[in-house]
């Protein structure tokens, strides 16, 4: 379960919010670089209109903070992808039994920001490919890496993209992330725009703002 729960019940009636006493000292930030990748060899063919992608890479709030700092991103919204609607909350999601990973959905304008582009963001800031049901302090198969296409397109750049990055030997270990189907759940209210509403939460210093300040190092010219 996320470390960074802190008490999660005691914490959701304070909004989530860092209140003196009330949360753990903040731990220093640590230095993150992005993984110097190649892009994508191949890209989903330009279509009309904005267009949606699934992401599951940990904890939701730092995936989400990393893609809504992107160009072109016009709404990122954290929920859980691959299991049933009946069991998507949080309370459940944590037991780890459902079958769900913690995951964003991603609106974005291919004119401006491509799918391969975002993956190539998500391989390599937002998430290590490398961590097998776990991101950091995060165990278990909610915090998978998992990709989740919303049309064949998707699902073939994925796969390719894997491979690429695996024949590449761009991590020094093996790639487990997966290419699941499932639907996308939306997260409670609590946990939408975490980052940007708790920008001092013990956890988003010390995990998050990193991976946020790796991106717009590696991708200036995508960072708005």
């Amino acid at each position: 379960m996320r470390i960074a729960a802190l008490a999660l019940a005691g914490l959701a009636s304070l909004g989530f919010m860092s209140v003196a006493g009330l949360t753990p000292p903040i731990a220093p930030a640590r230095a993150e670089k992005a993984i110097a990748i190649p892009p994508s060899t191949i890209d989903v063919a330009p279509a009309p209109g904005d267009q949606v992608a699934v992401l599951a890479g940990g904890c939701f709030w730092g995936v989400e903070a990393v893609f809504e700092s992107v160009k072109g991103v016009r709404a990122v919204t954290s929920g859980y992808a691959g299991g049933s609607k009946a069991t998507a909350t949080y309370d459940q999601v944590s037991t780890e039994r459902t079958g769900h990973a913690e995951a964003v959905r991603i609106v974005y304008d291919p004119r401006v920001v491509s799918y391969a582009t975002l993956l190539r963001i998500y391989f390599a800031v937002a998430h290590d490919p490398t961590q097998l049901n776990r991101q950091g302090p995060d165990i278990g198969p909610s915090y998978r890496s998992a990709i989740f296409p919303q049309n064949a397109g998707q699902a073939r750049v994925a796969r390719a993209y894997i491979a690429q990055l695996g024949k590449a030997g761009a991590y020094g270990k093996p790639i487990v992330t997966r290419v699941e189907q499932g639907q996308f759940h939306l997260a409670e209210a609590a946990h939408q725009d975490f980052a940007r509403r708790n920008p001092n939460h013990p956890y988003i210093v010390r995990w998050d703002k990193p991976k946020i300040a790796a991106f717009r190092a590696a991708f200036p010219s995508l960072a708005r």
